[in-house]
């Protein structure tokens, strides 16, 4: 038998468990609860197997014959410590359902990962924490929403967690990281292959600032298949799951029916009856599926309150300092004391509205420009 990695058998077994056809993180899980960390396992027999709940007699016949076939077992558990070095290549390390570290919410749900790739850290587990997630073809209206309801969530010491996916969920993840709050992004694929954001324009921030987290091995193909599994870990990692916008089908309606599934808090961004993106939205709040969000104390209130040390809300970030870049500084100059219009704000400065929405929430960011009921914005004190 091969060498189990010191202090690492559990993980071990459960990596050579998920290569045997048939067992799931429901099943892999019953297992390790009925052996533990032993490396008895590998030796049990079918009777042993069927003793389980949700393991039956074909099922068990067919782990213990796995087991008991020496080539099968030996491929199985070369690839599992090949799994364990790839984690010292990546200075990424392997967290399991038995481990302290393993988040605790992720544990109630039915079909907890038995295992969790992690680059970075995970937040302290008392932190508050809202999935944001939506399309990947979001609007400008949509990513303005994401990106002020997850900057303030985070200023607010709220913990934001969303799939790295173009979109809705970058532009959670990148304003969370921009109020210097904590973000976690779960991956379809391995932590190896962040292949929404191949350039590293946010993952190495989220690191810095949170975890990159999946569920699936390094190097491991990516299927259609594993971005529901992916949802439903966005889900099960939070308090609550909020829809900025979703057509009537897609992944951002899948995470929320997991979160209702789990007992967990659903929101969601009301939008236009015109708009193919608030369809899903719309609907959720319709059907009395999802709070309407109107500004992030709708979240706040169903939330428990943050640790002192996690509030950023008394603090001024790193951004607010900075001096104002010369995009902005030019934007200042249509922007004085009275409210002015977004479309008015587009014609003086002739940029285009979603390159001006970024402007506009950097400027708010560093306490420059405040925005008003109906898209209005104006100069705040802080500018002379």
């Amino acid at each position: 038998m091969t060498t189990l990695p010191a202090g690492r058998e559990a993980a071990f077994l459960m990596l050579v468990l998920s290569r045997i056809p048939g067992l799931g993180p429901a099943r892999i899980n019953a297992i390790i609860s009925r052996f533990g960390g032993s490396p008895d396992l590998l030796h049990a027999g079918a009777d042993d197997f069927q003793r389980i709940t949700g393991i039956g007699e074909q099922l068990s016949g067919e782990i213990a014959g796995f087991l008991r076939q020496p080539e099968k077992r030996r491929a199985a558990e070369q690839e599992a410590i090949g799994q364990f070095e790839a984690l010292e290549r990546c200075n990424a390390r392997l967290v399991t359902i038995l481990d302290p570290g393993y988040p605790s919410l992720l544990k109630e749900i039915y079909d907890p990962p038995p295992v969790l790739f992690i680059r970075g850290s995970l937040p302290n587990p008392e932190q508050p924490s809202i999935a944001v997630v939506g399309t990947r073809k979001a609007s400008a209206y949509g990513k303005q929403a994401s990106m002020e309801i997850s900057g303030e969530l985070a200023l607010r010491g709220v913990l934001v967690v969303s799939g790295l996916a173009y979109g809705i969920d970058s532009a959670a993840h990148e304003a969370a990281l921009r109020a210097g709050g904590k973000t976690v992004a779960v991956l379809a694929g391995g932590v190896d292959d962040i292949y929404t954001d191949p350039r590293g324009r946010l993952w190495p921030k989220i690191i810095e600032q949170g975890a990159l987290v999946s569920e699936e091995w390094f190097g491991s193909e990516m299927l259609p298949a594993k971005f529901p599994k992916r949802n439903r870990i966005i889900s099960g990692m939070t308090q609550g799951t909020l829809v900025v916008e979703s057509d009537l089908k897609g992944g951002a309606l899948i995470t929320a029916s997991y979160a209702l599934e789990q007992n967990r808090e659903v929101f969601a961004v009301p939008g236009s009856i015109y708009s193919g993106n608030s369809r899903g939205t719309n609907r959720l709040i319709q059907t009395g599926q999802a709070k309407a969000v109107l500004s992030v104390d709708d979240i706040l209130e169903e939330l428990p309150a943050p640790p002192i040390d996690t509030v950023k809300q008394q603090q001024e970030p790193a951004i607010v300092r900075a001096e104002l870049s010369r995009e902005e500084n030019e934007l200042m100059r249509f922007i004085g004391e009275e409210p002015v219009h977004l479309d008015t704000l587009a014609l003086r400065s002739g940029l285009d509205i979603s390159v001006l929405l970024v402007l506009l929430f950097e400027l708010e960011l560093k306490k420059t420009v405040r925005q008003l009921p109906g898209q209005f914005f104006q100069k705040t004190r802080r500018h002379p």
